[in-house]
């Protein structure tokens, strides 16, 4: 009774405060595995429980979309060992996963490089998105093998071109139309941006859409993250004053 009514009143926060995207770079893994005297994979193992409790809580709370930091760029730089770990785990995960996903009427959309991944690993990523794409629940979005910086770039490229084959003018270039050419172009940017692991910096991330997004940071290690980390973030959303630099 008493769960019911809390999940109640967050839901009519959400509501009130018009929360439609929830962005998070899930940040902490490995530091929670030296903590803990585990391996590193431990770590990334208990971020995806974290990863799932976040959107099953999501789907309830009636948060319509949730972007998730996968794997970056600049992440190939780590050991051969963990990167193909990692891959191994998304492939797997989301193939596991994915049914269950479907159930729930929830739409799976990989944003990124695709190009860079193994064949098998591109297979898995499609298949998910061609079998929710039209699910009509939440919206998750998974970033894996992206940078910010890569995804403007491509965007500026794919404009350029329209240019070179003359069916674009210079003028006709605005924000929208580099808003459209991105990974996210059809779905809102990121009302909250949620980092754990207490890092202050966006690595990367959604640099573009995050221009006004409200910046939550928690010292929370993100396999530690749960309901109630979510909870106070969205609380502290909800009691912020969104100006979009006009006042």
């Amino acid at each position: 009774m008493i769960e019911n009514q809390l999940n109640n009143r967050i839901t009519q926060v959400i509501e009130e405060s018009n929360l439609k995207h929830i962005a998070v770079i899930m940040d902490g893994n490995r530091r929670w595995a030296k903590l803990h005297n585990f391996p590193a994979i431990a770590g990334h193992n208990h971020g995806v429980k974290s990863l799932k409790n976040l959107i099953e809580t999501a789907d309830d709370w009636n948060i319509k979309y949730i972007t998730a930091y996968a794997f970056s760029t600049e992440n190939w730089g780590r050991k051969k060992e963990e990167v193909d770990f990692l891959m191994m785990l998304i492939g797997k995960t989301i193939s596991n996963e994915i049914d269950e996903l479907h159930r729930k009427n929830v739409k799976v959309r990989i944003i990124g490089d695709m190009s860079q991944l193994s064949a098998k690993l591109q297979d898995i990523l499609y298949s998910a998105m061609s079998k929710t794409e039209y699910n009509t629940g939440l919206n998750l979005q998974m970033a894996i093998n992206y940078g910010a910086r890569r995804e403007i770039l491509t965007s500026v490229k794919k404009i350029a071109r329209l240019i070179n084959n003359n069916n674009l003018k210079i003028e006709d270039i605005d924000e929208d139309l580099i808003s459209q050419n991105l990974y996210t172009s059809d779905i809102p940017d990121p009302d909250l941006l949620i980092r754990t692991s207490g890092e202050y910096r966006i690595s990367n991330y959604l640099l573009w859409q995050a221009a006004y997004s409200e910046l939550y940071i928690t010292d929370t290690l993100w396999p530690d993250f749960a309901e109630d980390d979510l909870k106070e973030a969205i609380m502290v959303y909800a009691n912020r004053n969104r100006r979009f630099g006009k006042g």
